[in-house]
C-alpha cells in the first residue's frame, strides 16, 4: 500500500491500496500516468473534490518502488508529456539521494 508522505494543499488520502486509483495504478505499473480527467479515470479516488487532473510518477530504484510523485490541478488537462519528462527527472534526482535497504 501507498501512505501519504508530505504533501501541500487540503488534507489527502492517508492509504492507498496499490493498483487503487492513479496512484495505486502508476506504482502497479511502474509507469508515469497523466490523466487529463480525472472523472473519466475508472476508480478515481477523489481526495480533493475540485482536482481535475493529475499526474504520478513511480519512484523507482533499481526496479524497486519506494513511493509515487502525484501533483494535481484544478484545471482539466493541465499535463503533458513536457512535464511528465520533467518530473521524470526530478525523480532520477531524487533517487540520487535515496538508499533503499536490501530487505526493501
Amino acid at each position: 500500500k501507498l501512505i501519504l508522505g508530505p504533501f501541500q494543499g487540503k488534507p489527502a488520502c492517508e492509504e492507498i491500496k496499490v493498483g487503487h486509483g492513479v496512484c495505486g495504478t502508476s506504482a502497479l505499473q511502474k509507469k508515469t500516468i497523466i490523466v487529463p480527467d480525472v472523472i473519466k479515470f475508472p476508480g478515481h479516488i477523489a481526495c480533493d473534490s475540485k482536482s481535475r487532473s493529475e499526474i504520478v510518477v513511480p519512484l523507482l530504484k533499481n526496479g524497486k518502488l519506494w513511493g509515487v510523485l502525484d501533483v494535481d490541478s484544478y484545471d482539466l488537462d493541465a499535463f503533458d508529456e513536457v512535464d511528465a519528462s520533467k518530473l521524470e527527472a526530478l525523480v532520477d534526482l531524487l533517487n540520487e539521494l535515496v538508499t533503499i535497504p536490501e530487505s526493501y
